[in-house]
């Protein structure tokens, strides 16, 4: 019956999260672009303080790969910038090795409210594959990360705002 569901079940999700930062979009965008800047705000790079990472290419640029390997919380994998359009969007792919692997479509947007704030939006789009999609019947994706996103977009808020 379990395997049934899994075969029949949803295989994506889809979240988003946005707050409003008083800084110009030009400034908000330009600090989004650079991936190592994450480990001023991102939760998900603060779980392990020894976790290793390695940098593949130029920090900003598309192809920037920003890979970590870190405990059992953290797991492994690596983060790749795969489009840029100035003042708008980072679209960044992740890919996870361990402890499952799995590919998070993760873009931040970036809007002008006025000349002085942003709107950030921070989304995340994934497919998860037969029969580990069982899993989305019983686990609430967009409340679940949908926490670790506000707490990130918070942490920006008050990095960019400070």
């Amino acid at each position: 019956m379990v395997l049934l569901l899994a075969l029949v079940g949803k295989k994506e999700y889809s979240l988003s999260r946005s707050i409003r930062i008083n800084r110009p979009v030009a400034t908000v965008y330009d600090y989004l672009r650079f991936l190592k800047n994450q480990d001023e705000f991102n939760v998900w790079t603060m779980m392990d303080p020894q976790m290793k990472k390695t940098y593949t290419g130029t920090d900003g640029q598309v192809g920037f790969i920003y890979a970590w390997d870190g405990n059992k919380q953290a797991g492994a994998g690596e983060q790749e910038i795969i489009a840029l359009t100035a003042n708008e969007e980072v679209a960044i792919d992740v890919r996870f090795k361990r402890p499952f692997p799995g590919l998070i479509h993760t873009p931040l947007r970036t809007e002008k409210i006025n000349d002085d704030q942003t709107q950030v939006t921070w989304s995340m789009k994934s497919r998860m594959a037969f029969p580990r999609n069982i899993f989305l019947y019983f686990i609430n994706m967009d409340k679940v990360l949908g926490k670790e996103l506000e707490k990130s977009l918070g942490r920006l808020k008050g990095k960019m705002e400070s």
